[in-house]
């Protein structure tokens, strides 16, 4: 990470604390809105990867604010809105890990932390694949709008592929943290339930599974078998 970045995202951790209770307020007041505008028209230069690294930050820190409309600000595209939703499922996939991962350290049965357990440990395995193949996927999308200078059409493959894997995602990633938790997991003052609702959420936004299995299936039949691997190999 660069230290233009990690200084950004360090912000955006303070930033967005204050957000929790204050609202969008103080995400306004750091000039956010201003990320991606270039530093010779006022604003801070920033890239698609920069992008994506404060969304996660948001996703996991302030679910319920729309950071991403702000930070690309005017009408947002079908394919815009995806990646913004791919990169804050990121952010509280991560979020409801380390909650679960804490929760089951914690928490005791028969003697002993529910960590110990050899199913429980299997499951929070599974939704660490889950949570990493989100930030992968996330992060692919963001350099493949970085190299296309932000030409969504150009980068169309990698957001449709990132979108539907986290789709995909959310659901087994969801069920393993309440499974885990068990009924404190829904309860009012435990914060688990305020990730996972606006996951379930983001993955009908922008596009559901049916709509994005659409548009990549049809980018794969229009290249055909062999035109398919070159292009994967190409973007890769």
């Amino acid at each position: 990470m660069s230290e233009q970045r990690t200084l950004l995202c360090d912000t955006a951790q303070a930033v967005f604390a204050e957000a929790a209770t204050a609202g969008l307020a103080p995400i306004e007041a750091a000039g956010f809105a201003q990320l991606l505008i270039a530093e010779s028209n006022g604003g801070f230069g920033g890239d698609w990867g920069d992008v994506f690294a404060v969304l996660r930050i948001a996703g996991a820190k302030v679910p319920h604010l729309p950071v991403g409309e702000l930070i690309i600000g005017g009408e947002i595209s079908q394919p815009i809105g995806a990646f913004i939703r791919v990169a804050q499922a990121a952010g509280a996939m991560d979020a409801a890990l380390a909650m679960s991962i804490d929760y089951t350290n914690t928490r005791q049965q028969f003697g002993k932390p529910l960590s110990k357990f050899q199913a429980v440990q299997q499951v929070l395995a599974v939704f660490a694949t889950e949570a990493a193949a989100v930030n992968v996927a996330g992060a692919a999308a963001a350099a493949a709008l970085d190299r296309a200078n932000g030409d969504v059409d150009a980068a169309l493959f990698e957001i449709a592929a990132a979108k539907l894997r986290t789709n995909q995602a959310i659901g087994q990633a969801t069920a393993i943290a309440h499974q885990v938790h068990g009924a404190i997991g829904f309860t009012k003052d435990y914060d688990l339930h305020k990730l996972t609702g606006p996951l379930l959420n983001w993955r009908s936004d922008y596009g559901n599974d049916t709509h994005w299995a659409a548009v990549l299936g049809g980018i794969a039949a229009k290249l055909g078998g062999a035109g398919l691997w070159a292009e994967i190999t190409r973007r890769g």
